[in-house]
């Protein structure tokens, strides 16, 4: 059997940003990394905090999720660039100030992040550079990704940010200007050539289409495109 985009409502709860100080958000933070507890997405800026304790990820988001990941090795594979690493999923954190755990994360040349035995899990921003590129699948948050997801990433001075609304088989790119703000653009600058609209035919072939088959299509698009 065959996971497929669903078009059915998720029974999930809304989840909202909360009044907190950066204390309260450290204490949640160590709980859910000392416990066994299912994973959980944790965002923290201008004194709000989000916790995404939903447990598994639902059909839809994971299977976009892969499909993303399928789409951005083959584009990168048709166009390389040097030291690439794909980081999602890990928790970002600037001391004191800010605090975030993106689906899609993707770092491009030197001084990439890494671990060292003995450090938390963490990516610490005080120490690392952000990420040149990171996305969120939106299937049930599509409104705070474009709003207050938005602005903790240009806060933090991500270089790109994408959002992909998974229901409405759409993708947002968004790149930061001088002023520190974000602007929508069509083509991307950190993965030069790649375009939405690309990305958003590949959105509408799922469910007639496994993600594979969507990644192997999209991986002969570009292929013609650069032929």
């Amino acid at each position: 059997m065959t996971a497929v985009i669903s078009s059915r409502l998720p029974s999930k709860q809304i989840l909202t940003w909360k009044k907190a100080t950066w204390e309260e958000y450290e204490q949640i933070r160590d709980r859910y990394e000392n416990s066994d507890t299912p994973r959980v997405k944790l965002f923290f800026h201008n004194g709000l905090l989000l916790i995404d304790d939903m447990g598994w990820e639902g059909i839809n988001h994971s299977v976009v999720r892969e499909l993303f990941l399928l789409m951005l090795g083959f584009w990168i594979a048709r166009n390389p660039q040097e030291n690439v690493n794909f980081m999602g999923g890990c928790l970002l954190e600037k001391d004191g100030e800010d605090a975030a755990s993106p689906d899609l994360a993707l770092y491009v040349g030197a001084d990439r992040p890494q671990w060292t035995e003995g450090e938390t899990r963490k990516i610490d921003l005080d120490r690392w550079r952000v990420p040149n590129l990171v996305g969120e699948i939106s299937d049930t948050t599509l409104a705070s990704d474009l709003d207050q997801k938005k602005n903790l990433y240009a806060d933090l001075g991500v270089s790109e940010y994408w959002v992909i609304d998974v229901r409405g088989r759409q993708v947002f790119f968004f790149c930061l200007d001088a002023q520190g703000q974000y602007c929508e653009v069509a083509v991307s600058l950190v993965l030069p050539g790649l375009a939405t609209a690309l990305l958003e035919q590949a959105l509408l072939k799922l469910g007639p289409m496994t993600n594979m088959d969507v990644a192997l299509w999209f991986q002969q698009q570009i292929a013609t495109v650069e032929s």
